[in-house]
């Protein structure tokens, strides 16, 4: 089984996960310009995100001097740890399809760090409640700052117009239910993984990393079901139209599930050094990316003025938050 045992390579997973994340979005940016709907993108996206975990559980999972090969540990594991890495899964599709409806109406710059930056307060406290590790006060004054910036984010979204529009608000409260919904995917998912996976052999009943993940995205993939079908319904939309799409169109939402769950694995894996709560918030420097990317790429903030101190302050924000809960790891 792939592990890292030093803090230096669980902190460049966790920039792994800070890119993977913060930058996945924009394979749905690619999808809506090609008239491709949301909901039809987003079962690409489960999908890429299932095989991804199913992958690792298979390669990197496999036997090795530590912890027990991926399909043993499925048999011999606690079907209650199971089922809750499942549901961590069904947590985490909800807000994610709300956080997607959100990018659709308010944009990425202000939908995702809103969104995630409400998850990485929730998910940051609850996993530290759960394995308290490293520095309270420069984790959560990192914490701290990254709410700062997602507050300068939405200043300066809302400076785009005299008079926002109604899917501009609508998209905020659809980020504010997916962050509230998020925070809580991952404490779940870690709690069902055996402590001190990256040093001693998998304590019986408990999942391995590999084996977690994969019934995350088994989690996620079953709960599509219902929830996406939900939103193809709303949408006007229909499974026929979903098959109808060739290559061109079904590559981006299997790159951008493909991407996440790479990410996902990335911090799970630098967990067992780093502790899950610096891990998680570490890996939630995805909100800096995303707003790079939203701001210089694809310039959702083109023409709009007074916008230049309230994203100076939300960079801010981010980098100094993200230095922050990069030295808790250190105490």
């Amino acid at each position: 089984m792939f592990v890292v045992r030093d803090l230096g390579t669980a902190i460049l997973l966790c920039v792994v996960t800070m890119l993977g994340w913060g930058s996945w979005a924009n394979t749905q940016k690619i999808s809506a310009k090609r008239n491709w709907g949301f909901p039809l993108y987003y079962w690409d996206y489960v999908i890429g995100v299932f095989l991804t975990g199913v992958i690792f559980m298979l390669t990197l999972g496999g036997p090795e001097s530590i912890g027990l090969e991926a399909a043993r540990n499925l048999a011999a594991a606690r079907q209650d740890l199971m089922v809750q890495a499942a549901v961590s899964g069904v947590l985490f599709n909800v807000s994610n399809i709300l956080l997607v409806v959100a990018i659709d109406a308010a944009g990425m710059a202000v939908a995702f760090p809103v969104g995630v930056g409400l998850a990485l307060v929730i998910g940051t406290v609850a996993s530290y409640l759960q394995a308290p590790k490293g520095s309270p006060v420069l984790l959560f004054s990192g914490v701290a700052l990254v709410v700062l910036a997602m507050v300068m984010s939405a200043v300066a979204r809302r400076k785009l117009a005299q008079t926002p529009g109604k899917g501009w608000l609508k998209g905020v409260i659809y980020a504010i239910v997916a962050g509230s919904l998020m925070g809580f995917f991952y404490p779940r998912l870690a709690g069902t993984i055996s402590p001190s996976f990256q040093s001693e052999p998998i304590q019986p009943g408990f999942l391995s990393p590999y084996s977690a993940l994969a019934l995350f995205g088994a989690g996620v993939l079953l709960s599509n079901v219902v929830v996406n079908t939900i939103f193809l319904w709303v949408n006007r939309l229909s499974y026929r139209r979903y098959l109808t799409g060739g290559v061109s169109i079904h590559w981006p939402g299997l790159l951008g599930g493909a991407i996440w769950m790479i990410a996902l694995t990335a911090n799970i894996v630098a967990s067992g050094v780093a502790g899950p709560a610096i891990s998680y918030a570490l890996g939630q420097g995805a909100t800096l990316v995303a707003a790079i990317w939203g701001v210089v790429i694809w310039r959702e903030f083109r023409g709009a003025q007074g916008v230049a101190a309230p994203l100076a302050l939300m960079f801010a924000g981010y980098a100094l938050g993200l230095v922050l809960i990069g030295m808790a790891t250190l105490q």
